[in-house]
């Protein structure tokens, strides 16, 4: 008799189906009909003997207890989205093989930062972007009087920055002339990473393998203590890109990447996923292509270019800042990232279609 009527052991599992009851208190529920009705066949019925009621019923009480593993997990878990967060909550994403957790907006070294004659306003804008939670900043020689100015700002502040840097030369000395002049330059006795600067050609690529190339130079500095890390950078040919890191183990690349990127010479096809496979720290460039990107009968903002960028496996994007607002915003807008579906991927793709040679510039004339 069970709630004053007789029911068969079919009758009491339908209705604990019935309510989507798991499996555990489905279990007790029979159990405890089988105490009240001394229905013995019910056990059979769900495939439990008479003398495994006992051992199901500890295993329900131990199922409802954490396992020591589960609560080490679920500790790792609160761990990573403690870590997944900076300073002033900016979101953070790990470069690659690295390990160093590195701010998802970048600051890039160009516009006012590369000014030799506004670097009051460039340390504001470094300053600033640090306070907020950036810490990746990137630069090279040949932007003016970009490393000049971020030293200036870092000096005081270097511990609280991934510092990347690039060399344009393709030999070992020169290479070794370069980093001591950036280091200079930039106040600082080593660089977080020291990137091969606009690898466009196969002649290129085969100078820089040589064994007076950069690469040699690149791996005596890193022996020395001088970088942390290596890199390669390209914004022309994709095809030379994937070359360099399929023939050398780079930590890290830099690629350009927008919604413009699938119509030409596309780095998001082949370089991007092989970067990704080698667990490279992948930095996104171009993101606006220097402002070609906005129309406002197409892609019309810094959220959706930014926002389409940051969908892919991406570590940071690096942007140009011209003003300490525009960086605010743009550290706004990182802060609320949201991870776009592909069909909105799509979407910005297909507004940008009308414009892409124009986007791609880059691509054709550097």
């Amino acid at each position: 008799m069970f709630n004053g009527k007789e029911e068969s052991c079919e009758d009491i599992i339908s209705k604990g189906l019935a309510k989507k009851l798991s499996r555990r208190r489905l279990v007790r529920l029979i159990l405890a009909a089988m105490a009240v009705l001394g229905l013995a066949g019910c056990a059979r019925f769900i495939g439990l003997d008479q003398e495994d009621e006992e051992e199901t019923e500890k295993e329900v009480e131990k199922t409802e207890k954490k396992e020591p593993a589960e609560e080490e997990i679920e500790k790792e878990e609160a761990k990573e989205k403690e870590e997944a967060k900076g300073r002033e909550g900016m979101p953070l994403r790990k470069l690659g093989k690295t390990g160093e957790m590195v701010s998802i907006l970048g600051l890039g070294g160009a516009f006012t930062i590369a000014a030799s004659d506004r670097s009051d306003q460039a340390e504001r804008i470094i300053h600033r972007a640090l306070d907020l939670g950036v810490n990746y900043i990137d630069t090279a020689p040949s932007y003016g009087s970009s490393e000049r100015n971020i030293g200036q700002a870092i000096k005081d502040r270097r511990g609280e920055v991934f510092l990347a840097s690039k060399t344009l030369d393709r030999t070992y000395e020169g290479t070794m002339t370069l980093i001591h002049q950036s280091l200079k330059r930039l106040q600082t006795d080593y660089l977080d990473l020291l990137q091969v600067h606009g690898l466009h050609s196969a002649d290129e690529l085969d100078h820089i393998m040589a064994d007076d190339g950069v690469l040699a130079a690149l791996e005596k500095l890193k022996q020395d203590g001088l970088i942390r890390f290596t890199g390669v950078t390209g914004h022309k040919n994709p095809q030379v890109l994937l070359e360099a890191i399929e023939r050398y183990d780079f930590d890290c690349i830099l690629l350009p990447l927008n919604p413009a990127d699938p119509y030409y010479q596309p780095f998001q096809e082949e370089v991007l996923p092989l970067a990704k496979k080698k667990d490279m720290g992948i930095i996104a460039m171009k993101i606006a292509a220097y402002g070609r990107i906005f129309k406002d009968n197409g892609l019309n903002s810094m959220e959706k270019a930014l926002g389409y960028v940051l969908s892919f496996p991406v570590s940071s994007a690096v942007v140009g800042i011209s003003t300490v607002e525009e960086m605010e915003e743009n550290i706004g807008i990182a802060k609320e990232f949201r991870q776009m579906e592909p069909e909105e991927l799509k979407h910005l793709e297909k507004l940008v279609e009308p414009y892409q040679d124009e986007v791609n510039f880059f691509k054709k004339v550097w």
